[in-house]
């Protein structure tokens, strides 16, 4: 039998690729196989929960990879049509790990797999998936067959009621003010999760709000765009549909809908730093109401969310821990440090109340309950969280990403900052009266010769000066 590589479709922290080229249903059944042998017996887990989004190979996939963990004797539970968080809720919520079949926002003839142990932790190169890929070669390679033991069983769950019913336990909403919110679902997994539950399609209590939809049919070729809103152009829809229409704010899911963009009532982006500066205060807030002190609790942020969000949490009397891009990072941290919330510039939020994993409809019911417990609209409740001018993301393609690096310092030492190579480099300068402060990040991409900047100031004057001069002491 030919060997078959899984090193382009198995990733650092998930499955991806093309189908079938890459991933098809004999991959996805020595997947499934892999897992039940690395994850599932040697933690005695009790089942398997698979799940998957509203890509046409996502059903086929999702069965396949089951029959694998069910030829090694492990039951196995379909919850079909979900979005990623609904995925982590089941695993949570029935203790058992769980595999979710999708692949994002990538173009509609990608497909993946996010895997999980049981109550949602994270499965990662470093923490199980590369013994999957590698013992999934193997199988696939006729090197491993199935072992002599009774077959699993399979059945199906329908999960979603029971996943909204618990987001509405962690955000109360029905005593909020009216408010009208556009939500662009671009043809993912948000078209199930929103009408469930920010509406009543699971047959919970109405809320005070207006729901305008936008591309809720569920679609996996990504008829009016692609469902990545960290992409500006894929804003644009609900930018003017906010305008047009006078709603409070608007929503913007990725398709598993695991990430949640807003927008404020001029259509104007809001930053993910700056929800992850307002969720903060609010989990913080929520907390020391219910008797906790600030200083036993710790909120989690990744190197390159803006200096505004360490310092709001500062200010609350909670830590601040910082921590490397990447949600295996964020998750790894959060546990460790039993962080009440954690965020990221890419506008995951992680919450303890949700098994510390990331969901972007609780980050959603957070923003709306901020929104409408006052009654300013959300360009005055965000203004004084967002205090610093952001670059964004800025990638340069380069030969020698350290070298190009080290000529930045060369560039920054005379000023006065500090260094910190936590994640690529992080450059510091503190400014002082007249001088302003900004900072920079400097990280090498893991898989493409991209090096990748950001930079934050206290004037947008000082931001560009600061972007600018480092682009071209990196691209020359």
């Amino acid at each position: 039998m030919t060997q078959r590589s899984l090193a382009d479709l198995v990733k650092a922290y998930d499955v991806r690729g093309l189908v079938p080229e890459q991933l098809d249903a004999e991959v996805a059944r020595a997947l499934g196989a892999a897992f039940a042998d690395v994850v599932l017996l040697p933690e005695k887990a009790s089942g398997c929960i698979v799940g998957h989004d509203m890509r046409e190979s996502g059903p086929g996939l999702a069965e396949a990879f089951g029959y694998g963990v069910r030829s090694r004797g492990v039951d196995v539970t379909l919850i079909g049509l979900c979005s990623t968080d609904g995925l982590y809720y089941a695993s949570g919520e029935l203790g058992q790990p769980g595999a979710m079949f999708t692949a994002s926002h990538n173009p509609a003839a990608y497909n993946g797999i996010k895997l999980c142990r049981a109550g949602a932790r994270p499965v990662g190169q470093d923490s199980g998936l590369a013994d999957v890929r590698d013992l999934a070669e193997r199988a696939l390679a006729g090197e491993v067959t199935d072992p002599d033991v009774p077959k699993g069983g399979s059945a199906e769950r329908d999960t979603l009621p029971d996943y909204a019913s618990f987001l509405r336990s962690l955000v109360d909403l029905s005593a909020i003010r009216p408010l009208t919110v556009v939500v662009d679902a671009g043809n993912g997994m948000g078209g199930l999760t929103v009408p469930a539950v920010l509406e009543d399609a699971a047959g919970l209590a109405p809320l005070p709000l207006t729901v305008e939809p936008l591309y809720f049919e569920l679609d996996g070729t990504f008829p009016n765009h692609e469902a990545n809103p960290l992409e500006p152009e894929n804003l644009r829809d609900l930018q003017a549909a906010v305008r047009a229409s006078g709603a409070d704010l608007g929503l913007a899911f990725d398709g598993d809908a695991d990430r949640c963009f807003v927008v404020d009532e001029r259509g104007e982006p809001v930053s993910p730093s700056a929800i992850t500066a307002l969720i903060a205060r609010r989990e913080v807030a929520r907390a020391v109401a219910d008797g906790a002190d600030p200083a036993d609790l710790a909120v989690v942020h990744n190197v390159i969310c803006s200096a505004q969000v360490p310092e709001v949490i500062a200010a609350t009397g909670a830590r601040p821990v910082r921590t490397r891009v990447g949600h295996s990072f964020i998750k790894g941290e959060m546990a460790r440090h039993e962080a009440i919330f954690g965020g990221e510039h890419s506008a995951h939020y992680y919450f303890r109340d949700f098994w510390f994993a990331d969901t972007g409809m609780l980050a959603a019911m957070h923003v709306l309950a901020a929104l409408g417990e006052q009654d300013e609209p959300l360009s005055v409740l965000m203004a004084d969280l967002s205090r610093y001018s952001a670059s964004g993301e800025v990638n340069s393609t380069v030969a020698d990403a350290v070298a190009a690096a080290d000529r930045v310092l060369e560039w920054a030492e005379p000023q006065g900052v500090e260094v910190d190579r936590l994640d690529g480099m992080t450059v510091r300068h503190e400014g002082g009266e007249g001088d302003p402060m900004w900072w920079l990040n400097l990280r090498a991409s893991n898989t493409e010769p991209l090096l990748r900047l950001n930079v934050e100031a206290e004037d947008e004057a000082t931001m560009a000066r600061v972007r600018d001069e480092v682009l071209r002491i990196v691209r020359a």
